[in-house]
């Protein structure tokens, strides 16, 4: 393991377009559920009940209850070791952005700065009416709340099913998959489009994909190195090796 890590510090200092891919696995390390796996929120929950356009439509006081409730939860979770060595390497300038499936905004509070969120941000939210938005510091206070600007519904800022990702992150992550000779891709399941895709296209161009996860994922076949336990285990130790340069 310490060959690799070392083989894949020396991988990333060498590069002139590091970027990364995050998913839920990085922040379940902060505590924060992911929603499939084992324990995931899609066991508990239906997803058409709580993250659906129609289902707010139907139902937002309910849907705003369980948003409220992840809101707490996620309030109270700190970025972890991994969240905080990514925002030290983009700091160092060995990698230049972070593309994240999470809505947490654990990057940012990490002191990450070039973040592309693909499913928007839980802190967020706008207006179904006339698209007024806000940031949150804390969950709402008011269920389900109503626009300042011209008494509408508010809703969270993000992606939810049956909708499509927002064009700007979504062109932009596209265009540092392309651009990119290394991608570190952590803690995703590999299997939502089209975030799993992008993986492909830096491969596709050229570049190196470097896996971290504790399992196995449908990426794993076609990435160069693959490390296997928590990223926030394993990326300090290659942040280690980073600045030992013997």
């Amino acid at each position: 393991m310490e060959d690799l890590l070392k083989t894949v510090a020396n991988i990333l200092r060498s590069s002139k377009n590091a970027v990364v891919l995050t998913g839920a696995g990085i922040s379940a390390e902060s505590g924060i559920p992911t929603f499939r796996g084992t324990n995931g929120l899609w066991k508990k929950y239906r997803a058409e009940d709580l993250a659906t356009p129609f289902a707010f439509q139907r139902n937002p006081r309910l849907v705003w209850e369980w948003y409220a409730w992840r809101m707490d939860l996620i309030s109270k979770a700190k970025p972890n070791p991994a969240h905080i060595t990514l925002a030290e390497m983009e700091k160092e300038g060995i990698i230049k952005a972070v593309i994240t499936q999470n809505v947490d905004g654990l990057h940012f509070r990490a002191g990450s700065k070039n973040v592309i969120e693909l499913h928007g941000n839980i802190w967020r939210i706008k207006c179904v009416n006339c698209n007024w938005k806000t940031v949150l510091n804390s969950p709402p206070s008011q269920i389900p709340p109503i626009c300042e600007k011209c008494g509408g519904l508010m809703r969270p800022d993000v992606v939810w099913f049956h909708e499509p990702l927002p064009q700007d992150a979504l062109h932009e992550a596209f265009k540092l998959a392309a651009q990119s000779d290394v991608m570190l891709i952590i803690g995703t399941s590999g299997v939502v489009q089209p975030a799993a895709s992008l993986p492909l296209i830096t491969r596709e161009h050229g570049g190196t994909l470097i896996e971290i996860n504790v399992t196995d994922t449908p990426l794993t076949p076609i990435c160069q190195y693959t490390l296997r336990g928590k990223a926030g285990e394993i990326l300090p130790k290659i942040h280690k090796h980073l600045k030992n340069t013997d």
